[in-house]
């Protein structure tokens, strides 16, 4: 088994063991669901993040971009892991940036935090994705911010819609895991 094998492996079992609840649930689309993929628990936690950070560059390496980041909160731990796998994969280094939900009333008032994106070539990232507009806000801000935003790499696909909404803006849609490999029924 290779090492990206292993931690898809070992990130798949953490998923499932300790991210996958049951029961009743509103999602932030407001709709309904049976059970809640919580992945905010795992990429905020020492065992998952190293695998997470190189999985998502794996999941990214051709999309020849020079930094990820995506709506705060959610993507801002992963966009350090990736960050960081990065930095120790020796091939190419990538920054990372925060986009705040609204802009700094205070200091230099911005939206985008961490690198500098103007002009360059960067990708979304999320944990999970129902609609996909967390997405399509940041891709909005960055864009507004002269960003060209080529991609959205989310860890979990609910299979929801949130696809269909990101290429319908012309970007490339890539997921880690969907509910296949979690061995979940779309809702």
């Amino acid at each position: 088994m290779t090492d990206l094998a292993a931690d898809r492996q070992t990130l798949l079992d953490l998923i499932k063991g300790e991210a996958v609840f049951h029961g009743d649930f509103t999602l932030s689309s407001g709709k309904k669901a049976t059970y809640y993929v919580d992945m905010r628990k795992l990429t905020l936690d020492h065992r998952a993040a190293p695998a997470i950070g190189r999985i998502m560059l794996d999941l990214i390496k051709d999309t020849e971009v020079v930094a990820v980041g995506g709506l705060t909160l959610g993507a801002d731990p992963i966009a350090n892991a990736v960050m960081h796998a990065s930095v120790a994969s020796e091939d190419r280094p990538l920054d990372a940036f925060v986009v705040r939900k609204e802009p700094k009333d205070h200091g230099r008032g911005r939206q985008i935090e961490g690198a500098d994106v103007k002009g360059k070539r960067v990708v979304v990232l999320e944990d999970t994705s129902t609609t996909g507009q967390s997405a399509l806000k940041a891709v909005e801000v960055l864009r507004r911010e002269g960003a060209e935003v080529v991609a959205v790499a989310v860890i979990v696909d609910r299979k929801t819609g949130a696809q269909a909404a990101i290429e319908a803006e012309g970007l490339q849609w890539l997921a880690a895991f969907d509910l296949d490999d979690l061995g979940l029924d779309p809702q």
